[in-house]
């Protein structure tokens, strides 16, 4: 069974074709993990342009923690946001990242 994630790219779509990455009144990033996982600490990973695995047949893992901090370095550091603003970063624990080139 594959999970439903049509809604998930209808949105992503709207966003890069209709918004844009350079709309006056819009800054957005979409940060797309892989498969979730929970833990109780922020370990070291890795932020994609693009996926470097399939999510379907050899997905990667990414927990929650680290894409919660991710998302705060989003928010707290203007580099990080310089970097990945109007984008749709992919972050994968790094255990599990085969080598990516981030921003």
């Amino acid at each position: 069974m594959l999970p439903s994630h049509t809604d998930n790219e209808t949105a992503a779509d709207y966003l890069r074709l209709r918004v844009g990455q350079n709309d006056p009144q819009i800054e957005w990033a979409a940060v797309r993990p892989d498969g979730l996982v929970d833990a109780t600490e922020v370990t070291e990973y890795e932020v994609c342009v693009s996926p470097t695995r399939s999510a379907i047949f050899d997905a990667g893992t990414t927990s929650r923690i680290n894409v919660a901090h991710f998302m705060a370095e989003l928010i707290n550091s203007n580099g990080t946001w310089d970097i990945w603003q109007g984008k749709m970063p992919m972050i994968y624990n790094s255990a599990s990242a085969w080598r990516c080139n981030g921003g």
